[in-house]
């Protein structure tokens, strides 16, 4: 059974997009789904957050620009059934020079087709810089689901249409006709603002098919876990948020039948 690929992406910066990707891949491979979690923000908050080091030469700048294969950057991680394709700094060139390539928007999709048919794992995970630039865009035309995450203010329902008009974009030029929104994650929900219960009652009305049940609450330590290199449920296994990211897991293995079987 080939992999299901999922990009969590959205133009905005600071609304808990690595936050999920790195708690989300743990808790899956925790619940024994072998997946490999892929950072692709120069950034590399997400390597960090799993209490990796960014190594030179370790991302996937080199198979963007045709040396090399992704297979060769994949790196054991502390958890079991979890692997990780590191980032570094030199992927921000990459922003640039994959728009001199042909077929620039397909160079990801190309390079990890390999590692999807491989049966190596049930669930690939993306996670995008904040901004819809190339390499985000890479990752919404290599993905079977895009799961979006959603900030819980009014701001963030302009961000929700422009990605999924992107999303709309792709589709109509046969770049990824597969691409779906695979759900939406409402984020630092603060359950003393009305503003929060308000925002998710607007998605909800709109996207019902899409949202999860599942909000991630605003806590302190959520925050605090990356700043340590571990995951929520290293660092507070009884917080809020690892209870919320747990039952994000459950939902996300319900809806797309992520079994190893």
């Amino acid at each position: 059974m080939s992999a299901t690929v999922f990009t969590i992406a959205n133009q905005k910066g600071g609304v808990g997009k690595t936050t999920t990707a790195v708690n989300l891949s743990a808790i899956l491979a925790e619940q024994k789904i072998s997946t490999l979690l892929i950072d692709l923000d120069p950034q590399a908050n997400a390597t960090s957050g799993l209490g990796m080091e960014k190594e030179e030469g370790g991302s996937l700048y080199g198979p963007l620009m045709g040396e090399g294969l992704a297979f060769d950057k994949i790196k054991k991680t502390p958890f079991k059934n979890l692997s990780l394709i590191p980032s570094e700094v030199d992927l921000a060139a990459a922003e640039i020079e994959l728009a001199q390539k042909p077929d620039y928007l397909l160079q990801l999709r190309k390079i990890l087709q390999p590692v999807i048919d491989s049966d190596k794992y049930r669930a690939i995970i993306l996670d995008c810089p904040p901004a819809l630039g190339l390499l985000s865009m890479n990752s919404l035309a290599s993905a079977h689901y895009l799961l979006i995450a959603l900030q819980c203010e009014y701001l963030a329902l302009e961000g929700l249409g422009e990605i999924l008009r992107v999303v709309e974009k792709l589709h109509q030029a046969n770049l990824n006709e597969r691409l779906e929104i695979g759900g939406i994650v409402m984020t630092m929900f603060d359950t003393r603002t009305k503003l929060s219960r308000q925002v998710v009652e607007e998605v909800r009305t709109h996207l019902p098919d899409k949202i999860f049940e599942t909000v991630i609450p605003r806590t302190v330590r959520l925050s605090e876990a990356p700043s340590f290199g571990q995951t929520i449920f290293q660092y507070d296994k009884l917080n809020p948020g690892a209870t919320a990211y747990r039952n994000l897991s459950k939902e996300l293995i319900t809806r797309f039948n992520l079994t190893d079987s």
